[in-house]
């Protein structure tokens, strides 16, 4: 891959990016409302989303610069195991359709504005709440570096190098989020899932027919497969279960992250989450063919530093350069966008759930819209200082522990919806089980976010994830079991 500066290719991609630009600062006067100082209208939009902005929101928070970028590198590199992205899409929507509407109605009931809002309503608990707003901003941090990740590979492929456009893009994505808060990620988002489904479509279309048809491109990632003695088309025997036990965790995890929170406490009604879950599979779709750029990494023999590079490589070596400009500013919008919305959440974390409940209870509507906007700069600062200051590698290893520490929130965050049986010091001690054995067995294993469960003479490998849940829920059970019955529900 060439990393000499197309002029024509530059051109194109800061034209988008500006227009992006100039969307995110208009997006303060879209839907007006009477004041942007209240964090409902800054943090969530107003609570007025409908079915397709919620359905372009969501779907730009799911689907970030990093999958373009990471699912087809992790797929030219080990294979199908790199799919399991397309069954973990597909199994979080019954979830969503099941559970959201329920945590949408009690969040608009009650003016709730974060999860850890939710898991204080319910329960009472301060230190459960604390828990639940830390894991999430915790979580959060290492996702938003990596949006960085694959703004560094367009960058790169575009010729641009060291941190100065990674910290341009940043600021100007600081600064439109600051003033127009939910509503500029929500206006851009119809803009960058439509130029990524153009380039995605036009890939599938025109890249197999320059490399000779699928046959050739499958069987060129066969080949290169069976030379380095890694990777294949199929699973191996000893990968099923953990392909599984990866989709269902990660299906899990998806929307307890304080970013898809937001993009569904923003919605209008329970039916239009329920409308989202039945729309939203179109992404999974889109995802899939993303994947499959991986293969053609290996049918277009691409030269490579990294694996993050084979789709900018793909649209640089074999599109012209005007469309690789607008490939290349569809993956960076497509970093923006999430990576404003992830801000947001945790700035509505910080804000409801730390500043508010210890520093300032009395704080007004226009003060907690300002300190909201305030930690949002904050917080992506501090994304720019991790991807900056420590290797690449560094940020990859914590996003694996993202999913499994997001996903010890879902039990004081979901199963109040259900049942009045859990009381809080037994979620939190299941919360604390999790999060730190979790934490524990991901570092005793390498950074690896699979775990080896003996069995017999064998033994298979399962997400690690789901192991320090199912220690979460059984810590949790037997607590709240065998702890005296106190007094009725605070409720």
């Amino acid at each position: 891959m060439t990393t000499e500066i197309d002029t024509t290719a530059l051109a194109v991609f800061i034209f988008f990016l500006a227009l992006v630009t100039v969307m995110g600062f208009v997006a303060a006067r879209w839907r007006r409302p009477k004041t942007l100082a209240h964090i409902d209208e800054w943090g969530l939009g107003g609570r007025t989303f409908g079915t397709w902005i919620t359905w372009f929101l969501v779907g730009g928070d799911f689907y970030t610069a990093y999958t373009v970028i990471a699912v087809p590198a992790l797929v030219y590199t080990v294979g199908a195991y790199g799919f399991f992205a397309l069954p973990y899409t597909i199994v979080v929507y019954p979830f969503v359709f099941m559970v959201m509407p329920l945590l949408w109605k009690r969040a608009k009931d009650h003016g709730y504005v974060t999860a850890g809002d939710v898991v204080h309503g319910q329960y009472g608990s301060r230190a459960l709440e604390l828990a639940v707003a830390l894991t999430g901003v915790i979580a959060t941090m290492p996702y938003i570096a990596l949006q960085l990740v694959g703004m560094t590979a367009v960058f790169k492929a575009l010729g641009l190098h060291g941190e100065l456009p990674l910290a341009v893009a940043f600021i100007i994505l600081a600064l439109y989020t600051y003033s127009a808060g939910l509503r500029a990620p929500a206006l851009i988002a119809f803009v960058k899932d439509i130029m990524i489904y153009i380039v995605v479509i036009a890939a599938i279309a025109l890249i197999p027919a320059k490399l000779g048809g699928y046959a050739n491109v499958f069987a060129a990632a066969d080949a290169d497969f069976k030379a380095k003695g890694a990777g294949s088309l199929l699973l191996g025997g000893n990968q099923y279960v953990a392909y599984a036990t990866l989709a269902l965790g990660s299906a899990l995890a998806a929307f307890m992250y304080p970013h898809t929170l937001t993009g569904i406490f923003a919605s209008n009604s329970g039916n239009t989450i329920r409308k989202n879950a039945v729309l939203l599979p179109a992404y999974t779709l889109l995802l899939g063919l993303l994947a499959l750029l991986g293969y053609m990494g290996h049918a277009a023999n691409l030269k490579l530093e990294s694996a993050n590079d084979v789709v900018p490589a793909l649209f640089q070596t074999l599109f012209s350069s005007w469309f690789a400009g607008f490939a290349f500013a569809a993956i960076a919008i497509g970093a923006l966008v999430p990576a404003a919305v992830m801000s947001i959440g945790a700035a509505n974390l910080f804000t409801r759930n730390f500043w508010k409940a210890y520093i300032d209870p009395q704080v007004s509507d226009a003060g907690e819209a300002k300190v909201a906007k305030m930690t949002s700069l904050i917080v992506k600062i501090g994304a720019l200082l991790v991807i900056i200051f420590l290797p690449t590698q560094f940020a990859l290893d914590l996003q694996l522990l993202g999913g499994i520490w997001i996903l010890q929130t879902l039990p004081a965050l979901v199963f109040g919806l259900y049942t009045r049986w859990f009381r809080a010091p037994a979620l939190l001690a299941g919360w604390a089980v999790g999060f730190f054995g979790g934490t524990y067995l991901v570092w005793d294993a390498g950074w690896k976010p699979l775990h080896m469960v003996p069995l017999g003479e064998a033994g298979f490998t399962v997400y690690t994830g789901l192991i320090a849940l199912l220690a979460n829920v059984v810590v949790s059970v037997i607590i709240n079991a065998v702890m005296p019955a106190r007094a009725a529900a605070r409720a």
